[in-house]
């Protein structure tokens, strides 16, 4: 198994744990690639109904790897974020309960991730934010998710303010399923009941819904089109270099843009 993250089955429990402290969680193409064996790894199980992801130390999922980003092609910048916008497509329709086990902070595509989960339950001390207008981006792979679970009104807030919601508001805006001091109280009682549901079940209610409410089908090549035109822009690509020399972030540039008061 890929080292960047652990896979622990327990009983009808397949538990993944995001373990990259060293770039803060973010999501690379290898990350992804070791997201989907693990996914492979449930469906061949026999007694898997739930697969559970998670971060570490407080940090679930921080999106995209800036760092690493900065020496990619574009060919490479949209093999990952088509990889990416697949996994998210796999984890909203495959045939298992997914619980996206949320302590600490979320940030950019590990919203997108967290979003395409079939239940989120979160710590309250977590965090959820989209910080991507601040490197000149748009979320473009995570909006159609993050629209789907909690509506356009809170995907656009999020995306325009670039705020962080708090656990309790994301809860209140339907983000996040729930809040508990202790999350795993509230997986265990899924756990008990989901135990007893067979995988063709939920593989069956997630389609029907989809065909219900299903994505159009050229939502993929639209959200990775546009992310890479931003990310092919002279301003993304120098914030992305100045990261990765010395770990600058756009807004401490001595070009970032400023207010002015008015007089």
């Amino acid at each position: 198994m890929d080292p960047r993250i652990t896979v622990r089955e327990d009983g009808a429990l397949l538990r993944i744990t995001l373990d990259r402290p060293d770039r803060r969680n973010a999501m690379d193409a290898a990350l992804v690639d070791a997201l989907d064996a693990a996914l492979d790894r449930a469906e061949r199980s026999p007694d898997c109904r739930i697969v559970v992801l998670q971060g570490r130390d407080g940090i679930f999922c921080t999106g995209m790897d800036i760092a690493g980003a900065a020496q990619d092609t574009p060919a490479d910048d949209e093999h990952t974020a088509r990889r990416f916008f697949a996994l998210m497509t796999r984890l909203a329709t495959v045939p298992r309960i997914v619980v996206a086990l949320v302590d600490g902070q979320t940030t950019g595509g590990g919203v997108g991730l967290a979003a395409a989960c079939d239940l989120m339950f979160a710590a309250p001390r977590s965090s959820f934010g989209l910080p991507e207008g601040l490197w000149g981006l748009l979320p473009c792979c995570v909006l159609p998710f993050l629209i789907r679970r909690a509506g356009r009104q809170t995907a656009y807030t999020m995306s325009l303010t670039t705020l962080p919601l708090s656990a309790a508001e994301a809860e209140r805006r339907g983000l996040v399923d729930a809040v508990d001091d202790d999350p795993e109280t509230l997986l265990r009682r899924v756990a008990f009941r989901a135990g007893k549901v067979a995988p063709d079940v939920v593989g069956d209610l997630k389609t029907y819904l989809t065909r219900l409410r299903p994505m159009p089908p050229e939502t993929e090549d639209i959200a990775v089109a546009e992310l890479m035109r931003l990310t092919s822009s002279d301003r993304v690509r120098r914030n992305f270099d100045a990261f990765a020399a010395d770990g600058t972030f756009p807004w401490q540039s001595s070009t970032a843009p400023t207010t002015r008061s008015s007089d």
